[in-house]
């Protein structure tokens, strides 16, 4: 009788031990979110508190039983371990899932794209709309020279360090996190045989940079950016100002100039390379991998002058004299009267 009470006992000990481990299993591992198939991007922004977060997650998702998927959130001390990032989930994850996910901060990185960038303010808006840190942020960061000064850069050559590229970053990158990881990109890109060319040339990264900056505004054919850089070093070896027109039109901050009259090459700026000798105080814009390359492969040849066909083809005349020159400048200039183009 004894044996029978022990055995009925013991049975009914193991249907509670199962049904209890069914419980657990079920609310850790058997509920699923909701997500109709698709991959959702959950995004938890920096300084959200737990009240916050939850909201979120609740806004991104279906979930059949929200007391116990905070109860399991508070379980597993997720109050404390609020991580802010992007984080992507599927319809297989459980509420544990979940969980575990976002308290370990395994955030999935966001592809950053930025090019035809003319300005730190531009800059700051493209990045602005790709990561938490928003474009007042990370302008004001760019504008205050003491940030990045002891990496070498002012504020009209800091600039240079954004070369136009997709980076993947986190995306609860801050401000400064975005200087510091284009930073690095930027020490990576000038290696070992960039920087031999630069220096065989006697030419500084950010001198590099600039130039770069002018010839990508200056040329719409990637085949004649070489023979370009090759002009512009020349001209700078002979202590010929650089008169490049686009450094004129960022002086008068004006991009839509076709024309490049007369009048404006008074404009009283330190970028009005048509006064000034040598270099520009920075570049005119991100510079591009192209434009540095470019630079670093300029030809060599002994033209000192060139000018855009007259044919609208986006390709130029080279001269090595300014008579030359100036028959082909002539040309150009008919055709622009001619086609009614008059700034």
């Amino acid at each position: 009788m004894k044996n029978k009470k022990l055995i009925s006992f013991l049975s009914l000990l193991v249907l509670i031990i199962i049904f209890c481990s069914f419980f657990i299993y079920r609310l850790f591992f058997g509920l699923n979110l909701k997500t109709q198939g698709k991959k959702i991007a959950l995004y938890i922004p920096e300084g959200s508190t737990y009240i916050q977060a939850i909201d979120t997650i609740k806004a991104h998702f279906s979930i059949p039983d929200p007391k116990v998927f905070e109860w399991i959130a508070e379980k597993k001390s997720y109050p404390a371990l609020v991580k802010p990032g992007r984080y992507i989930v599927d319809n297989d994850l459980s509420y544990n899932g979940l969980i575990n996910l976002l308290r370990s901060g395994r955030q999935a990185p966001v592809n950053v794209t930025y090019n035809n960038i003319r300005s730190l303010n531009e800059l700051a808006g493209k990045i602005g709309k790709q990561i938490d840190a928003d474009s007042i942020h990370i302008i004001n960061f760019l504008s205050d020279p003491d940030n990045y000064f002891n990496d070498g850069f002012t504020k009209e050559t800091v600039i240079s360090v954004f070369i136009p590229n997709t980076y993947q970053l986190f995306w609860n990158t801050g401000a400064e996190g975005f200087y510091l990881r284009m930073l690095k990109e930027y020490n990576k890109f000038w290696n070992e045989e960039r920087q031999s060319k630069a220096d065989a040339k006697n030419l500084s990264r950010i001198e590099v940079s600039i130039l770069a900056s002018i010839i990508d505004d200056e040329v719409s054919k990637p085949e004649e950016k070489p023979r370009i850089a090759g002009v512009y070093l020349n001209r700078l070896r002979r202590g010929i100002p650089l008169q490049a027109c686009p450094t004129i039109k960022f002086a008068l901050n004006n991009w839509t100039i076709t024309r490049v009259l007369k009048a404006y090459l008074e404009v009283d700026s330190p970028y009005n390379t048509y006064k000034h000798y040598g270099f520009p105080p920075g570049p005119i814009g991100c510079p591009t991998i192209e434009g540095i390359d470019a630079v670093l492969n300029a030809e060599k040849h002994d033209y000192l002058y060139f000018a855009a066909k007259a044919d609208f083809s986006g390709y130029h005349n080279f001269s090595r004299t300014l008579a030359e020159h100036n028959r082909y400048a002539a040309e150009y200039q008919r055709e622009l009267n001619r086609r009614k183009i008059y700034r």
